[in-house]
């Protein structure tokens, strides 16, 4: 328990250098310990050093520790790419989705989010650098998926995600944070309502900071080096 506390330290010491760093307020950006892989017992000792939101990206394994958890008040997010045959599970566990990037997969999340929970929290994904293996609404195509998520009363659209492809160059890290800030600017400017950036991880979460991110999604750096799922 006390390396998972120290590090969590450790994160927050970086977001507050950050945040002071780029001119800003540590506390505009929330931080969700990704928890992937990992039990539900590292969870608690996260939860017990003062951490409430969680991210997870393989449905089956999420909804276990969700259910194993539910006696504490976490925020779940679910931040993985999302397959048709899993957004019931999704709209019925989680208070959160990082990853829509399809109009599809927005509708099956609204029609099966339960009436008796407020609407979803959502953000789009997007592919900010262009990789035919990631996930993601390419640049430009935004608009159109924003103004479906829009229509669709069980889902509340709070802005964008991106996971950038990994680069030890802080610039190129910087252009592509930069590029999702652009795109949510857009979006406002052209009335859509949006507060969330979802973006930076363990290696980039600087840069991330630097660019506007209001989230960071940090597992490693939490948790130690992932365990195959």
């Amino acid at each position: 328990m006390a390396t998972i506390a120290a590090n969590m330290q450790a994160v927050r010491e970086r977001i507050e250098r950050a945040a002071q760093t780029a001119g800003r307020i540590a506390s505009e950006v929330e931080l969700i310990a990704v928890s992937k892989t990992f039990p539900a017992q590292a969870i608690a000792e996260a939860h017990a050093a003062g951490q409430r939101a969680f991210g997870e990206s393989y449905v089956q394994e999420a909804v276990e520790k969700v259910t194993q958890l539910s006696d504490l008040p976490l925020i779940w997010h679910f931040i993985g790419p999302i397959q048709s045959n899993k957004t019931r599970a999704i709209a019925g566990h989680f208070q959160w989705v990082h990853s829509i990037a399809r109009a599809k997969i927005a509708q099956r999340l609204n029609d099966a989010r339960p009436a008796h929970l407020p609407p979803l929290d959502v953000c789009m994904q997007v592919n900010v650098s262009g990789e035919d293996s990631k996930s993601g609404v390419a640049p430009g195509a935004e608009l159109e998926l924003a103004r479906a998520i829009l229509a669709l009363p069980r889902l509340r659209l709070r802005g964008l995600m991106a996971i950038p492809e990994p680069t030890p160059d802080m610039q190129l890290q910087r252009r592509r944070f930069a590029l999702l800030r652009e795109i949510k600017d857009q979006l406002v400017a052209a009335g859509i309502q949006l507060d969330t950036l979802s973006m930076g991880m363990s290696d980039d979460l600087e840069a991330a900071i630097a660019e506007g991110a209001t989230m960071v999604r940090v597992g490693t750096a939490i948790f130690g080096q992932r365990q195959k799922a």
